[in-house]
């Protein structure tokens, strides 16, 4: 019997990790992308639980530099990586650091790129959804826009451990926003500003938190996704 691996390579410097994710409304699952930096560092975004195999995994292809938190939704895990990542640096999004006073911030992410990854990596702090206050990022050297919350992929007739929860919403056969994430949006305006601004980036592949990394066709995907906007 086949075990899945800790990490799963996307592409070159890019993989992610993908975990169950037990909540009430069932298994939402959960992914937590990795960026290999020219540096030979690793950028982690939304961290899963730190496991031995996820460490062992991460160990392997390089040293740990940066964990970022990137909603006021996606921080539950980021607490383990400093205890042992002594040196990584630990961001979070805005007012994440009001929620997660417990947690060793070394800094607020904004709409510019820190210059640990401003060389491969652009952010955006998506306006008019304070609630959840993510922060977007293009990976440029893969072309991939690394999102949590903003868009949702459950393909249908496949496993699914949330099944009711994600019919419920409205996640189930398509890519996008779910109800629950649209009614997150309080200024339309704003968030349709931070929309064109995404898609500004000539990304192909999405990588979602919870359902399936989109591989092609990400940006006409997105754009459809927010047309409502």
């Amino acid at each position: 019997m086949s075990t899945k691996p800790a990490l799963r390579e996307l592409t070159e410097n890019l993989w992610v990790a993908e975990r169950p994710l037990p909540l009430i409304v069932g298994d939402i699952g959960a992914r937590m992308t990795v960026v290999r930096q020219p540096s030979g560092g690793l950028w982690l975004h939304s961290p899963i639980r730190l496991d031995e195999p996820t460490r062992a995994a991460l160990d392997a292809i390089g040293p740990v530099e940066a964990v970022v938190a990137p909603s006021l939704m996606h921080h539950l895990f980021a607490g383990g990586y400093p205890k042992v990542y002594t040196e990584a640096a630990l961001y979070g999004a805005p007012k994440l650091d009001r929620k997660r006073a417990d947690l060793p911030f070394t800094a607020t992410l904004g709409d510019e790129a820190p210059a640990l990854w401003s060389s491969t990596i652009e952010q955006h702090v998506f306006k008019g959804a304070p609630a959840i206050n993510e922060v977007v990022f293009f990976h440029r050297p893969s072309a991939t826009l690394i999102l949590t919350d903003l868009a949702f992929n459950v393909p249908k007739g496949k496993p699914n451990g949330a099944r009711l929860f994600h019919w419920l919403v409205g996640a189930t056969g398509r890519f996008g926003p779910h109800r629950i994430v649209r009614k997150t949006i309080r200024d339309r305006a704003a968030a349709r500003a931070s929309v064109d601004r995404m898609l500004a980036w000539p990304f192909d592949r999405v990588i979602v938190s919870h359902g399936e990394v989109l591989e092609t066709g990400g940006h006409a995907k997105l754009e459809q996704a927010f047309a409502w906007l």
